[in-house]
C-alpha cells in the first residue's frame, strides 16, 4: 500500500445550527507540519463565531486545502494527513473512528456531512492607498484627538526599527489585509495598545488616505473618485441581515413602551454591592432577573411559533438572550435555563459571556437557541426604540439609558432616575393584555424592587 492511498483527509466538520460553510481565516500549521490528534490546525470563521478546528487524525500534513480568506463548505476536503514513515495507518485513526462511534466530545459535531459543491473564492474589491493633503488648523493640531483622528494609512512604509503592531484578532489582521492598510501606522485603543477592528475602520476613514477602488469583475463598485466604501455583506453582517429580514417577514410584531423610575432599582443596586463587594451585582443583571420573574407569570412570552407545525411552543425554560455589539457586528449569545440562576451567578454569568462574546471566544452554540432577549441600547445614549424580535423568538425587551428626569412623586415635582422600557412582541402568541401585564409587571419591580421578592 502507497503512503497516498494510506492518507486521511479531515472534512469541514458541522460548527453547529445549520451552518453550511466557513471561512478560513489564519492555518496553524503548514505542508510538512507534524501534527497530533486533536490539535488545533486552522482557525475559521462562521456567520456566528470565529473557531478553532483541530483535527482528528495525527501524521504529517499533506495538503491544505485552501487559502486564508477562502470560503469551504461543510464536508469538504480541510486538510490531509499521511502517516509518519514507519505506519501503516496514520496515528489517532483508529482513535478516533472509536472516539466518533462513541459520541467522544473531542469529535466536532457532523463530521462528514456533505453540503456537495466545490470551493469557491470570495473575491474582494482590492483598493490602492495614495497620500491626500489634509487641512488641520493650529488649533486643531493642538489637540490630542486631533493626532489620533489622522491617523490612518501612510504612503511610505512602516520603519522596520518601529515595534510589531498589537493585534490579536485575526479578524482584524485580515481586514487590515483586505483593504491595505499596514498595522504598524495604525494607533490602537485597546488596553495596551492593542489594535481593535474599530481602529483599523478609522484608518480607512482617516483624511490622511485616499481609496481608490480597483474594479473587480465580481463586485460592483463605484467610481473611485466619490469616496464610497464598499463593505461585501457577508459573514456575520450577512447573517444578521438575514436573519432581521426573515423576523420582519414572519413575525406580526408590536412594540409597547413605559416610562418609569428606577431610583429604587439603582438604591437596590447599591446595597447589595456594599453588603456584597467581591461580587457586584450589575443593573442588567437585575433587569435579567426581573424578566424572569415576568416570564414566571406570562409564560406566553418565552415561546415561538413553529409554522409548519401551525403551533406555538412554550419553552420549559428560558434561554435568556442578551444583546452584545462586538467588533464583528451584534451577537446575542444566550444564558441556558437562567431560570435556574441566582441573581450573583446571573452578574457572573452575563459579565463572562458578553466579555467573550466580545473577544469572539463564544462556540456557535453559545450563540443560538434563545427563547428570549434583552437589550440594553441604552449603553448608546439613547432613549427609547422600537427593536426587531431575534427569530424565532416571540418577544424582547429593550431598555433606554437611565437619567434625570423631573417625575411626580406623592404630588410633588422630584428628580428621579428614569428609563423607558420597551417591548416588542409577536402577536400571535398573545394579545395586548398578556404583553401589557408582563410590561406592567418589569415596571413595577424596576420601580419597587420589593415587589419582585414577593414575586419569587
Amino acid at each position: 500500500m502507497t503512503t497516498v492511498e494510506r492518507t486521511q483527509v479531515f472534512l469541514l466538520p458541522d460548527l453547529g445550527e445549520g451552518l453550511s460553510e466557513a471561512e478560513i481565516v489564519e492555518w496553524r500549521v503548514a505542508v510538512g507540519d507534524v501534527v497530533t490528534v486533536d490539535q488545533s490546525v486552522v482557525e475559521v470563521e462562521t456567520a456566528k463565531a470565529v473557531v478553532d478546528v483541530p483535527c482528528p487524525y495525527a501524521g504529517r500534513v499533506v495538503t491544505l486545502h485552501g487559502a486564508a480568506g477562502e470560503l469551504r463548505p461543510v464536508g469538504q476536503p480541510l486538510i490531509t494527513i499521511a502517516p509518519l514513515d514507519g505506519g501503516d495507518e496514520p496515528a489517532g485513526h483508529a482513535t478516533y473512528r472509536e472516539e466518533e462511534r462513541a459520541g467522544s466530545g473531542n469529535v466536532l459535531i457532523g463530521y462528514g456531512t456533505g453540503h456537495g459543491g466545490g470551493t469557491r473564492r470570495r473575491r474582494r474589491p482590492r483598493l490602492v492607498l495614495a497620500p491626500e493633503p489634509t487641512d488641520v488648523s493650529p488649533a486643531d493640531a493642538a489637540r490630542p484627538d486631533a493626532a489620533r483622528a489622522d491617523v490612518g494609512v501612510s504612503a511610505a512604509p512602516a520603519d522596520p526599527r518601529s515595534p510589531a503592531a498589537l493585534v490579536i484578532s485575526p479578524i482584524v489582521r485580515r481586514l487590515a489585509r483586505e483593504h491595505g492598510v499596514d498595522l504598524g501606522t495604525v494607533r490602537g485603543t485597546g488596553p495596551g495598545g492593542v489594535i481593535r477592528r474599530a481602529d483599523v475602520e478609522a484608518a480607512l476613514t482617516a483624511p490622511a488616505a485616499r481609496l481608490a477602488a480597483v474594479p473587480d469583475p465580481h463586485v460592483a463598485l463605484a467610481p473611485s473618485g466619490d469616496g464610497d466604501v464598499i463593505v461585501p455583506l457577508t459573514g456575520v453582517r450577512k447573517a444578521i441581515a438575514d436573519k432581521l429580514s426573515r423576523s420582519r417577514r414572519e413575525i406580526p410584531e408590536v412594540t409597547i413602551w413605559v416610562d418609569v423610575d428606577a431610583t429604587g432599582l439603582l438604591e437596590t443596586r447599591a446595597a447589595i454591592n456594599a453588603a456584597t463587594p467581591d461580587a457586584p451585582v450589575s443593573i442588567l443583571a437585575l433587569l435579567a432577573r426581573i424578566c424572569l420573574s415576568g416570564l414566571r407569570r406570562f409564560p406566553q412570552l418565552n415561546a415561538r411559533v413553529d409554522t409548519e407545525g401551525q403551533r406555538i411552543v412554550q419553552s420549559a425554560g428560558v434561554h435568556l438572550g442578551i444583546a452584545a455589539q462586538t467588533d464583528r457586528g451584534l451577537l446575542v449569545p444566550v444564558l441556558r435555563d437562567a431560570q435556574r440562576l441566582t441573581t450573583a451567578e446571573l452578574a457572573a454569568e452575563l459579565a463572562a459571556t458578553t466579555a467573550a462574546a466580545r473577544a469572539g471566544n463564544l462556540p456557535p452554540a453559545r450563540l443560538t437557541g434563545g427563547t428570549f432577549t434583552l437589550n440594553n441600547y441604552g449603553v448608546f445614549g439613547v432613549d427609547g426604540s422600537t427593536p426587531i424580535i431575534n427569530h424565532p423568538e416571540a418577544a424582547l425587551l429593550g431598555v433606554g439609558r437611565i437619567v434625570d428626569k423631573p417625575w411626580v412623586v406623592d404630588g410633588q415635582l422630584a428628580v428621579r432616575k428614569v428609563t423607558q422600557l420597551s417591548l416588542t412582541f409577536d402577536h400571535r402568541v398573545c394579545d395586548g393584555g398578556v404583553a401589557g401585564g408582563f410590561l406592567r409587571h418589569v415596571a413595577d419591580c424596576v420601580e419597587r424592587p420589593a415587589m419582585l421578592i414577593a414575586a419569587v
